[in-house]
């Protein structure tokens, strides 16, 4: 199909359609009951940069661009740029060890629900098999439709298949190529590199996920339609759960087919009789009408409109790094608890190695977070938020780019979830003596305690109330620091 008949479909489907190119339309659709109820998937960066496995996922801008570390690697370690470019490590990604049955039981036993591998980063390297983009990882490098084979083993052992698409970015990532004697200004690869478009707005000391610029220059209309139709073909060949946008698609040039995009996926969801949804950054899509998206980040406090995180457990790149820094367990356990407290979803992202290996680190993270949510998760998924949040004195920083350093959570913080008459209380780091403020008794407008339980434990809890708070002493020892979670019974 050429780009001029899909276009035309598109209009078709959206014709035909309940939800038409319009926000006020589109503002009708909801988020998915099993979005809300799961809580918790897996994002995966896996592509080409990690080949070099040096600085982070944007190795492909850095090696071109003069003022970043990536330029003199890539010089001493393989060359020139005008000699070796990025498209050269295409041969060299191989995942001759990618297991795909191997890595959606790993993400099933970690608790895991949803599954999102980037399709394609600002690269331009597909990791899916397409019509449209002939550098693609079927038909180059692993020389496997990566992204099909993912959802295969999705729907064989019963976890959502999602994608992330980041291609939007390509308009303009690879432009420091421009300002130095590259293979991004040779013509028989700019299928590859794109338009590379440079100017003052996109320059390399420029761009970035927190300054770019709403109403900075926007994509041209060939542009845009080519990632119109690139989009909706990964929706009509893999038909994803959800469809997660990365930032410059908040541009002003974009909105109109946002509008078109959102219409047709909703509307092909209709058709499939599935529940999905779009997550988005920024202000790029109006609230009610996809699920906002903090990256590395969180909210300060409840939202009334459904939302996720997406973090990495890797501190420096979410791609594969060979001297990556990561996360502790404890701290992504945290993270998920006081997310979900906060009515939000946790998307957390592993890199594989260029060989399709998961990392020892990640993989320790993830079976932790499995077996943390094999005794916990029942305050986790299906759970909704409560009146507060929480108390103590530890809370996230609002915003992106602000989950490195973990919180300090002490036997003073607690997080809150409710599902089914019971209220889980989760202490984030436990202790013997629990004295749970929020509890206290009132003289009036007060739940009553039927009875409280710890989860994992079959120790007889024994509480007393007093006006100063709900106080708990516990007697068991505790394998580890991490929270854990009390199941409130109340009347």
């Amino acid at each position: 199909m050429t780009t001029k008949e899909y276009l035309t479909l598109i209009d078709e489907v959206n014709e035909k359609g309940t939800y038409e190119a319009d926000w006020g339309s589109l503002s009708h659709h909801k988020v998915p009951d099993w979005y809300m109820h799961d809580k918790l998937g897996v994002f995966i960066h896996w592509g080409i940069y990690s080949v070099p496995a040096f600085g982070n996922e944007w190795y492909s801008r850095g090696m071109y661009d003069k003022s970043v570390r990536e330029f003199e690697h890539h010089r001493k370690t393989y060359g020139e740029q005008n000699v070796f470019g990025y498209k050269d490590f295409i041969p060299m990604f191989k995942a001759e060890k990618f297991k795909p049955e191997e890595w959606i039981s790993l993400f099933k036993k970690a608790g895991m629900k949803y599954v999102m591998p980037v399709a394609e980063h600002h690269d331009g390297f597909a990791m899916y098999e397409t019509e449209f983009n002939r550098w693609n990882s079927k038909d180059m490098g692993p020389c496997r439709d990566v992204v099909g084979e993912l959802k295969a083993e999705c729907e064989k052992q019963g976890l959502e298949f999602c994608a992330s698409t980041h291609r939007a970015e390509h308009y303009f990532f690879m432009n420091p190529g421009r300002e130095c004697d590259s293979d991004v200004n040779d013509e028989a690869y700019r299928d590859f590199y794109g338009p590379a478009v440079y100017s003052k707005e996109f320059a390399p000391d420029v761009i970035h996920i927190t300054t770019a610029d709403t109403f900075s220059t926007g994509a041209s209309k060939e542009w845009l339609e080519d990632w119109l139709v690139r989009t909706c073909e990964i929706i009509d060949k893999y038909k994803p759960s959800v469809l997660y946008f990365d930032w410059w698609i908040h541009n002003h040039s974009f909105k109109p087919y946002l509008k078109k995009l959102a219409a047709y996926y909703y509307n092909r969801a209709e058709q499939w009789g599935k529940e999905v949804t779009i997550n988005y950054k920024h202000e790029a899509f109006p609230p009610t009408v996809a699920t906002f998206d903090v990256e590395r980040g969180a909210l300060s406090g409840i939202s009334p409109v459904y939302w996720q995180t997406d973090t990495a457990i890797g501190k420096c790149s979410w791609g594969y790094r060979a001297d990556n820094e990561y996360k502790s367990s404890r701290q992504v356990i945290c993270d998920l608890v006081d997310i979900v407290s906060k009515n939000g979803n946790l998307l957390i992202n592993i890199g594989p190695k260029a060989d399709g290996t998961i990392t020892d680190e990640e993989t320790k993270v993830l079976l932790d977070m499995g077996e943390w949510l094999s005794v916990n998760g029942e305050g986790i998924y299906g759970t909704t938020f409560w009146k507060t949040f929480g108390e103590g004195t530890v809370n996230a920083e609002e915003g992106f780019f602000k989950d490195g350093d973990e919180k300090q959570f002490t036997s003073e913080d607690f997080r809150f979830t409710y599902k089914n008459s019971c209220l889980y209380v989760f202490q984030m780091r436990p202790s013997k003596k629990v004295q749970i403020k929020t509890l206290r008794r009132l003289e009036s407008h007060n739940y009553l305690i039927e009875g409280i339980e710890l989860l994992g434990s079959d120790e007889k809890i024994e509480f007393e109330r007093n006006e100063e708070c709900l106080e708990i002493n516990l007697k068991g020892e505790f394998r580890n620091d991490f929270p854990i979670c009390f199941k409130i019974h109340i009347g």
